[in-house]
């Protein structure tokens, strides 16, 4: 009886793992973490099909990672919880730590996007308070209203060629976007880069600096 039991427990602890062991079901996980997404949103996101995306979502909600609800013709999908969150982070934490081809992978997106340490987080909060740099989240509006990094500026990247003059020339501007994978705020860099701004990115999200305990602010 003790041996089936420890069974059962492992083998219910394994339904969250397999339901992370497909890429795009962890990219599904990482939108999410951005707000609550559609169907159709998130199949566009991710460049997969509306029936591919719902079968992934199937297995997440299954796997109670994930929960939806109707709204009106649509089904909205959300995390089920602010955990799932943190554990995509630390899972793609992990995974950068032990896994030398994600390093270099990481490496490749524009020299790689700056890892955050909990001294550098705060530094950043500090000057982003006392404006000594501008916060730039690039990405796109409501997923910037659901959530976002303390004093952080909105400019999603298709508007940003477009809204430069909102920007100070005369100080540093710190871009991000969905987190380290996200290749947004690699674009904006590059982009305010080519007009002379003085910019850089950092690999930190909305769930990355939730997950280090750090405050984020709502618009909602």
């Amino acid at each position: 009886m003790s041996r089936a039991l420890k069974d059962l427990l492992y083998e219910q602890v394994a339904r969250v793992g397999k339901a992370l062991s497909s890429p795009k079901r962890l990219e599904i996980l990482e939108l999410l973490a951005q707000g609550e997404k559609t169907v159709e949103l998130l199949a566009n996101e991710a460049a997969i099909d509306m029936k591919l995306a719902s079968a992934h979502l199937r297995v997440l909600k299954e796997s109670r990672l994930v929960e939806s609800r109707r709204d009106g013709r649509y089904i909205a999908y959300r995390l089920s919880g602010e955990d799932v969150a943190s554990l995509w982070t630390k899972l793609h934490v992990v995974a950068t730590e032990h896994l030398i081809e994600l390093q270099v992978a990481l490496d490749g997106i524009v020299s790689g996007p700056e890892r955050l340490t909990a001294e550098t987080r705060l530094s950043l909060l500090d000057k982003a308070r006392s404006g000594d740099v501008v916060v730039l989240d690039v990405r796109p509006e409501p997923e910037y209203l659901s959530a976002h990094l303390p004093h952080a500026r909105s400019i999603p990247l298709a508007e940003l060629e477009s809204r430069l003059a909102e920007l100070p020339r005369d100080k540093e501007i710190v871009a991000y976007c969905r987190g380290p994978f996200c290749l947004m705020s690699a674009e904006a860099v590059a982009l305010l880069n080519t007009y002379g701004y003085r910019a850089s990115k950092i690999g930190d999200g909305v769930a990355e600096w939730a997950t280090a305990g750090l405050p984020v602010q709502t618009e909602n």
